[in-house]
């Protein structure tokens, strides 16, 4: 049973930062790709980040390229997601997932976190 632990989340003001991370064993972290998505109330879970360690490969939405930054920190077995600049439409649940297949087959997010919420005061 792989088990994803989201933490960080809070409130932050608009234009700080905030760094969220998403916890794992070291075999999931190697053998998957990681992602993060956020659901505001009201809309869809969106995938806004992610990580593969076998390719170096990452990926950001359009919402939060160059403002956002995802990356593997193995002395603490997590991925971490930097948020710099953050806006009050940033605010939502942000979760963390795994999927044995790649960043952008969906459905094959196998394991997800219990979620974090994020409120970006303005």
């Amino acid at each position: 049973q792989v088990q994803l632990v989201e933490s960080g989340g809070g409130l932050v003001q608009a234009g700080g930062s905030l760094t969220l991370s998403c916890t794992a064993d070291a075999f999931t972290l190697d053998r998957n790709a990681i992602a993060w998505f956020r659901q505001a109330p009201g809309k869809e879970r969106e995938e806004i980040s992610c990580i593969r360690k076998s390719t170096g490969f990452t990926y950001y939405a359009d919402s939060v390229k160059g403002r956002f930054t995802i990356a593997r920190d193995d002395a603490q077995n997590a991925v971490n997601l930097q948020m710099n600049g953050p806006e009050p439409e940033d605010t939502a649940v942000y979760y963390c997932a795994a999927s044995g297949y790649g960043c952008f087959s969906l459905t094959d997010f196998h394991s997800w976190g219990q979620g974090t919420q994020v409120t970006v005061s303005s």
